[in-house]
């Protein structure tokens, strides 16, 4: 019990939890979820592209299973599932998820639509000559090495990266606290950044969006966002891309057309796309279009048929792209490991400049290490070339001596390397062609070693050699190539076209129906007006439009104010509808004076009924909200109670009063306003305002009086100035003191 409780150490559990949490932290952070700065790759990506060399899976040898490389590398570096480490694999062939595969898989490896790969035991694959760019270098100690997790082997801690994989391939990954979100782009269009960096090494962020424009997808599309954003989110590392699909028009017959998607966003999967099209069809959220065909083979081909040819595709478009996954929003979070390992937020040109620290260290290390090397090769070709002029002593010494090598130190001063270097040599080698060789070799390793040391010495001329291999780089990678060539076109922000609600809604003809309680209901198609339509008990019709689904409704209270209700969200069915109180905020104490269909352009006369009132544009009382707009101010017990159309060509206006006394004034007499309580038009000595009217003088004045309509043209009599009283109505006139 002594020894056991010996090994126990007491610890309180939240420090225990913080402990071992921030551990999990950390080896998330680093060993999982974020790229290396230098070689833009995590560390499954990069033990992959170790072990495919170590089974020297060039791009110009044969294929191998990818079970056997997934093997290696969960067997000898990656302790983990062997899923992710195939789906790590199965990402980097993938043409359409990297914009640079560094796998060239060979079976099914997925596709565009969201299909999974084949199993690991029925797919192959080989390096790409982009990861050989990344891997070359390895042999010359131009980086670190560490042990493996099991001591047994060793791996490089970070590839030599010629090429500029980070910002090229881009990367994406959420740690614990942290996540790192980076679109790929162009590799010529980096390399010449590159360029530009090591000529100007303080240009800003916005200078090198002059040669990085922008991401560059494998899927292609139409990047839309504007520059000024472009800029500031490579400036900070933080922000977003608009993406959206690219599309044509096909002009067909008779004056149809066709809308074609040939590249659509980035990571968005094409079969959910047509799903998500078709839904919203079924739905009837998007009226202007009628079918969405698939005809994809090798390239993407989506094919959207307008439900009229009157559509326009711009408008179809900017609907669709609102509503769909055809518009999207590519993050960029640059979140990396530097060299030191710390996880940090760069700009464009702190990663840009990181790379090209790396590729200077690399070269550094990798001219040393061939350097020694020269060293040691000129040390036993000197040693050589004593055997060449001292051949029979050598051969003397060989076959005599019990201790050959120490003789020949001592004989002609030579070193261990020299002495064990002509023990080893073959007899073959003593050919007078082999000295000529030996000497050639000599003199040429003699100039490259003069070489290096003068590169080591002279800073600017390591930068030199730097860019020289970016160009080379860009040679082979460049938008010259088929590679390389620029897939994601760039074109001006959009500007917010705003689509009309009515293209929301699918047209359909409709009869409104609102009874004198204020129940609401459509149905179905016109319908001329039926007096045996059912009503509520107690209640009774009031007003029957004709409408289309895309139409609104312009409803004028007692309160002076307008409310707008869309035709599509009025209830449909036999049933008696829905209350308009419960449509809007209507009060109980509140009445409906006028329900019609909006016309733009149109105007109309609102009066209150103590005989106030003005003229207003109907584009003016157009309501946003359920709480309507206050128009025509009232108070007291004064409410609204006229809301008549102004005609093309009205000059006058007749008015009738609850004490049956008309009155014809001129419609210029009453002004045009957007709200308030208007000038007085009529006085009443009792009672107040009953209808109105405007009119043509000239047609004369026109009224229904039961089943008959009248009309009046001697109206001499009941002319007169704004405000007066007026007289009693001519003879016949409604005996409800109304014109319609």
């Amino acid at each position: 019990m002594n020894a056991r409780s010996e090994t126990i150490h007491e610890t309180p559990l939240g420090e225990a939890l913080s402990q071992r949490y921030l551990a999990y932290a950390l080896s998330t952070i680093t060993s999982r979820s974020l790229p290396d700065v230098r070689d833009g790759l995590k560390p499954v990506q990069r033990r992959l592209m170790w072990a495919m060399r170590q089974l020297r899976l060039d791009p110009d040898k044969g294929f191998k299973k990818c079970a056997r490389v997934v093997g290696d590398v969960m067997g000898k570096y990656h302790p983990h599932g062997d899923q992710s480490v195939y789906d790590a694999m199965v990402r980097l062939a993938q043409d359409f998820a990297q914009r640079y595969p560094l796998v060239d898989g060979q079976g099914n490896f997925g596709n565009i639509d969201g299909d999974n790969a084949a199993a690991m035991r029925y797919t192959e694959a080989r390096l790409t000559a982009v990861a050989e760019a990344l891997l070359a270098g390895l042999d010359d100690d131009t980086v670190d090495f560490r042990d493996t997790y099991d001591g047994e082997d060793s791996e490089p801690e970070v590839l030599p990266a010629r090429f500029p994989n980070l910002l090229a391939n881009g990367a994406s990954g959420i740690a614990v606290g942290m996540a790192t979100s980076i679109p790929p782009h162009n590799a010529g269009e980096l390399c010449a950044a590159l360029l530009h960096l090591i000529k100007f090494p303080r240009a800003t962020a916005a200078k090198l969006v002059e040669f990085v424009p922008g991401p560059d997808f494998p899927t292609g599309g139409v990047l839309v966002e504007p520059p000024d954003s472009v800029v500031e989110t490579y400036k900070t590392g933080r922000g977003s891309f608009r993406l959206r699909a690219n599309w044509q028009v096909e002009k067909q017959k008779h004056g149809q057309y066709q809308i074609v998607i040939d590249e659509i966003p980035y990571q968005v999967q094409k079969g959910r796309l047509i799903e998500k099209l078709a839904d919203l069809i079924n739905e009837r959220k998007l009226p202007m279009l009628a079918d969405v065909r698939d005809e994809s083979a090798e390239t993407v081909r989506l094919v959207l048929e307008p439900r009229s040819r009157s559509i326009d595709p711009e408008m179809l478009m900017e609907q669709l792209f609102r509503l769909s996954d055809l518009e999207v929003r590519i993050s960029l979070n640059m979140n990396v490991l530097d060299a030191r390992g710390t996880p940090g937020v760069m700009d464009l040109r702190g990663a840009l400049w990181a790379f090209l620290e790396h590729r200077h260290e690399v070269l550094v290390r990798g001219s040393k290490h061939r350097l020694a090397t020269i060293e040691r090769r000129l040390e036993i070709l000197a040693g050589y070339l004593i055997v060449y002029l001292n051949v029979d002593e050598v051969i003397r010494i060989v076959r005599e001596e019990d201790e050959p090598k120490a003789a020949l130190v001592a004989a002609f001063d030579l070193t261990d390397v020299q002495a064990d270097a002509i023990l080893d040599m073959r007899l073959r080698r003593l050919r007078r062609l082999e000295e000529e060789g030996i000497r050639s070799e000599h003199a040429a390793l003699e100039a490259e070693g003069k070489e290096l040391r003068a590169l080591l010495k002279n800073e600017k001329g390591r930068w030199q050699a730097i860019a020289a291999e970016i160009r080379e780089i860009k040679k082979q990678f460049g938008e010259k190539t088929p590679l390389g060539a620029r897939r994601t076109l760039l074109a001006e922000a959009p500007t917010v076209a705003e689509v009309p609600p009515e293209a929301m809604v699918e047209r359909e003809p409709i009869t409104v129906i609102c009874s004198e309680k204020g129940w609401l209901r459509a149905v179905k198609g016109h319908v001329e007006e039926n007096r045996e339509a059912k009503y509520k008990e107690g209640d009774r019709g009031r007003f029957w439009i004709s409408a289309e689904t895309t139409d609104k409704l312009v409803l004028f209270a007692t309160n002076g104010r307008f409310y707008t209700i869309p035709c599509d969200r009025i209830q449909r069915g036999r049933g008696h509808g829905e209350p308009v109180r419960l449509m809007l905020d209507l009060g109980n104490d509140e009445d409906i004076v006028e329900l019609r269909l909006h016309s733009p352009g149109r105007r109309l006369l609102v009066a209150a009924s103590d005989g106030r009132g003005f003229v207003v544009e109907e584009d003016a009382t157009i309501a946003q909200t359920r709480s309507g707009k206050q128009v025509l101010n009232v108070r007291g017990d004064i409410e609204a109670r006229v809301c008549a159309e102004v005609p093309e060509g009205a000059d006058s206006l007749a008015l009738i009063g609850e004490n049956r006394k008309l009155l014809i004034i001129p419609l210029d007499d009453v002004p045009t306003m957007t709200r308030g309580r208007g000038v007085t038009l009529q006085r009443y000595k009792d009672g107040g305002l009953n209808d109105a009217q405007a009119f043509n003088k000239a047609d004369g004045l026109t009224w229904r009086s039961g089943e008959r309509t009248r009309t009046e043209t001697d109206l001499l009599a009941w002319l007169g100035k704004r405000g007066a009283a007026g007289r009693l109505p001519p003879k016949g006139f409604s005996r409800a003191n109304r014109f319609g």
